[in-house]
Order: C-alpha cells, then structure tokens, then sequence
C-alpha cells in the first residue's frame, strides 16, 4: 500500500491543509509563492495571490504567525512597563494608569502588536530594565513613567533604540520621551488659584518623582514671586495610604487654594473637606492634574490641568514604531489646558 503523508489530509472529500506545501501541492505552485500571496506581496500576480488567498480561505488556512515572526527575527510583542521605585504601593488599578494604558493597548493592537505588560517595583536592582529589553521577547519597550528610575533609563537607551517613555523632558536626555510640561501646568494651577482669591496655598502630592516634582517647584516660584505661602503637603499616590494621609493633613491646613497632584488626590480631598463643614469653593479652591474622565463627575466637578492622554499614548506608539525602524525621532511635549469647573471661582 502506498502511504500518502506526502500529501493533504482528505476530510469529508475535502483535503486538509495544514501547511504552506500543502496549500502549494493544491494551488500548483510553490511553497514560497503561498508565502508571498498570504503576505500580499506585488511579486505575485493579483489573479494569483487572489487564488491563493481564496482557497486558504475554503480550507480554513492559518499561516503559522510565530514561525513567520521567527524568519523576520520579530516578536510582534511590546514591553510596557511601569516603575513604582517612588510610589511602592502604587497600583496599575490607579486610575491614571488604566486611563494610558488602555489607550496604549489599543494604539498598539491596532498596529498589529500585542502587549507584555509589567509592574516593577526596583528596590535594590538596576537591570529592571536591562532584562525587559534585553530578553529578546519584545521588539520594542514603552515604559510609563520615569518614577525615581531617570538615571537608569538614561543608562539603557545609550544601547538599546526602541524604548519611548511617558514622564518628562530634561535637556539633553538621551531617552525619546512622550508627556506634557509640567513645569507650565504648575504655573497655570498656581495662577489661577490666585487670581480666583486664594491667599494661601498648598501643594498636595510627593515629590519624589521628576513630573510631581516639576509641578511643585513651578507653583512655588509663581507663590513665591507673588508674595503668597505655598506649604507642601506630601500626600502619596497610592489609594491605601492617601486617605489617611489627608485626613491627618488637611484639618490642620488653613491654605484656602489646593494645587492636587492628582485627580484622585482631589477626589480625596473633596471628601475630607466635605466631612469637616468645609465647602468647596467658598471655603477652599481646588486645582488637580490629569482631567481624567472621573474628574467631571466629582460634586462639585475638579478645575484641572488636562493632559492629552490620547494624543500622548498615539505619540509613544508612533515613535516607537518608528525607532523599531532604526529611525530617529525627537521628544514630544504637549502643552496642558486649564479645564474650568467648579472647585474653583470666578477670577478677579
């Protein structure tokens, strides 16, 4: 008897294709046309590669994704990654994370990548991201936030190319960063509560990290050259030890202006006012920072420094796919937008 492995699989009178020959032996042509007319490519003839493409699709033809990806040395897989070296407590659940993320993720699926998402918490080690980008199982790193982690990010893009990062732009940094200025968004949360009345201010938020940082020197210097005290408060980021920390801080603050680091510092602190007869804004003026979609619907809604978290997550998955390709690309620095609602007034 004459084996016939050599050939498809016949099922219910229809032949089996598993593989590239198999689907070549039934189109009459070779194995690396069937590669060339999957893939779409002009060295087929149209009436051809139509041909092909019509009966891989009769017998239910998958080309094998992960040996295709392995001839073009390519994952199809990015590494995004957030460093907590600043916030340990700090969860990917937070609401700015999932807000960027999320965009991140559909920017990247709709370019044809899938995501490997990472939590780090650096602690003693400095290879977090030596060993993310060196592992061979992404082609590409997008890492969300600098954190306390700038020197080391600065360290790994001196060799390794594909690698954007959300957070902010120091002169002459080596790594292709993606944010908004912060040092203008400080300024404008201080100006405005200002000019709505405010005698006082505070600045709710750590500054550990470079962005937070940035805000808070720059509405420093704005209450400074204007004669008005700025106390800082330092408030963390993570939900489990930011109740507590307003709740102890806030009573004993008499600042009638608050510059929130954080949306969801403001939302804390609304409730905080709310529970000691304080109203906002007769009492107290708030400004936050984000304009995350919660930040509308709070009562009353949060005056905030919007940054364009869509635009920010197109412009890292544009550049990276980009420096992927071996070119080049410069920083992107959006500017931010006061958002008037109602934790504040009306300006003089």
């Amino acid at each position: 008897m004459t084996s016939n492995k050599n050939y498809p699989e016949k099922t219910g009178g229809q032949q089996k294709v598993r593989t590239l020959a198999d689907l070549a032996r039934i189109a009459g042509v070779s194995a690396g046309t069937v590669s060339r007319a999957l893939a779409g490519k002009s060295l087929v003839n149209a009436e051809t590669r139509d041909r092909i493409q019509t009966l891989a699709r009769e017998h239910g033809f998958r080309p094998n994704q992960m040996a295709s990806k392995l001839r073009s040395q390519k994952t199809g897989l990015i590494g995004v990654v957030v460093p907590l070296g600043h916030e340990k407590q700090q969860h990917i659940s937070d609401p700015f994370f999932l807000t960027l993320l999320g965009q991140i993720a559909d920017e990247l699926t709709e370019s044809g990548y899938d995501v490997m998402l990472r939590r780090v918490i650096p602690d003693d080690t400095t290879d977090w991201l030596d060993q993310l980008s060196g592992s061979g199982m992404v082609d590409g790193v997008i890492v969300i936030g600098q954190s306390d982690q700038f020197d080391i990010i600065e360290s790994v893009a001196e060799h390794y190319h594909p690698l954007t990062v959300w957070g902010h732009h120091t002169p002459g940094q080596r790594h292709c960063v993606v944010g908004t200025d912060n040092a203008l968004g400080g300024r404008m949360a201080a100006e405005h509560l200002i000019a709505c009345g405010a005698r006082s201010l505070a600045f709710l938020g750590t500054t550990t990290g470079i962005e937070i940082a940035t805000r808070y020197q720059a509405a420093k210097a704005v209450a400074d050259a204007a004669g008005i005290p700025l106390v800082h408060l330092p408030i963390d980021l993570a939900v489990a030890t930011m109740g507590p920390q307003i709740e102890k801080a806030l009573p004993e603050c008499q600042a009638d202006g608050l510059f929130a680091a954080s949306d969801l510092i403001a939302m804390s602190a609304l409730r905080v006012l709310h529970q000691h007869g304080r109203t906002v804004p007769n009492d107290v003026q708030i400004v936050s920072f984000d304009d995350l979609p919660l930040a509308s619907q709070t009562m009353p809604p949060l005056t905030t420094i919007r940054q364009e978290i869509s635009l920010g997550a197109r412009m890292l998955v544009e550049k990276l796919k980009a420096r992927i390709a071996g070119e080049d690309t410069d920083h992107f620095v959006n500017a931010p937008q006061l958002i008037v609602r109602g934790t504040t007034r009306s300006a003089a």
